[in-house]
């Protein structure tokens, strides 16, 4: 896999704070990578390392091939950054904020308004282009600002808490378009958010920062594994022989709803020890579904192990 983005023990101090802890980690092309944790885990100032807005204090990072520290303005022509509060020229429309944009990014002239225009209708913003942008609510706003940071087409988008303060419809929105520009447009995502239900829809493998050091990477079933040795499975059996199963998995069945039971506390490894014991007693398994934990059950045994 083409990595594009690589992270040798990336540190950076504020006096005494260590905000960002000897971070070592890749990010292939064409993934939503997640950065996971509470405020001030360091995800905020991982992303402005990553572009060059910060020096590290130790370590070092490629993006690229580019190296943030010596070669950031060129980085920064082929990335996208969406901070948490995005900063938009309120007094004007959203047409003229991605026209100065557009300049600031080096767009050719003789592109500008076709590359504006594109973005307005990709971001479901054309029909209030003329608004201005003070007018907008919070979830236009935030669609504003990623068409800005979508404008130069980057081969990275950065995207510190896209959803956050957004009512359910906006975030659902952002949310939809994250995925229409990873699967559809394949480009890269580094998503910084403590949004595990986001994140969990999202990515295709995250790193838990706490205290600015990564305590888990991996995908989310990866860390499902590792952090849970045992979990719940539904069963559904015949018609009838709900009882008969129950009886038979004594101690193991957590709960009966009609001809489903949940097991609770199976071993992955038990699965098919379970199924063997039924099936040996002439009662019919029409399906076993593993309820594997979510990411928020692997977030906080983390938190867990950490206290």
């Amino acid at each position: 896999m083409n990595t594009v983005i690589e992270t040798n023990n990336l540190t950076r101090r504020f006096g005494d704070k260590t905000a960002v802890d000897h971070l070592t980690v890749n990010v292939y092309a064409g993934e939503v990578f997640g950065v996971l944790g509470h405020n001030g885990a360091g995800k905020t100032t991982t992303v402005r390392l990553l572009n060059g807005v910060l020096n590290a204090s130790e370590g070092s990072a490629r993006v690229l091939g580019y190296d943030p520290v010596q070669q950031g303005r060129d980085l920064r022509k082929r990335t996208g950054v969406l901070t948490e509060t995005p900063s938009l020229y309120e007094g004007l429309n959203a047409h003229h904020n991605l026209r100065v944009f557009a300049d600031l990014y080096g767009i050719p002239r003789d592109q500008v308004d076709a590359r504006v225009a594109r973005m307005l209708e990709y971001f479901n913003l054309a029909d209030r282009a003329k608004e201005k942008v003070g007018g907008y609510s919070k979830g236009m706003k935030q669609r504003l600002a990623l068409a800005r940071a979508f404008l130069h087409q980057p081969d990275i988008l950065f995207l510190d808490e896209p959803t956050a303060g957004l009512d359910p419809v906006a975030a659902k929105d952002v949310n939809d378009l994250i995925v229409q520009v990873s699967r559809v447009e394949g480009k890269t995502v580094l998503l910084a958010t403590h949004n595990l239900h986001d994140a969990q829809r999202l990515c295709d493998r995250v790193a838990v920062l706490e205290q600015g050091r990564v305590v888990a990477l991996g995908t989310p079933r990866e860390l499902a594994h590792q952090t849970h040795t045992n979990i719940k499975v539904e069963v559904e059996v015949a018609d009838g022989q709900a009882e008969r199963a129950h009886a038979l998995l004594d101690g193991v069945v957590g709960e009966i709803s009609g001809d489903k039971l949940v097991l609770k506390n199976v071993a992955y490894t038990g699965i098919p020890e379970v199924v063997a014991k039924l099936v040996a007693a002439q009662i019919a398994v029409y399906s076993v579904v593993p309820l594997e934990p979510s990411l928020e059950d692997v977030y906080f045994t983390l938190q867990k192990r950490g206290e």
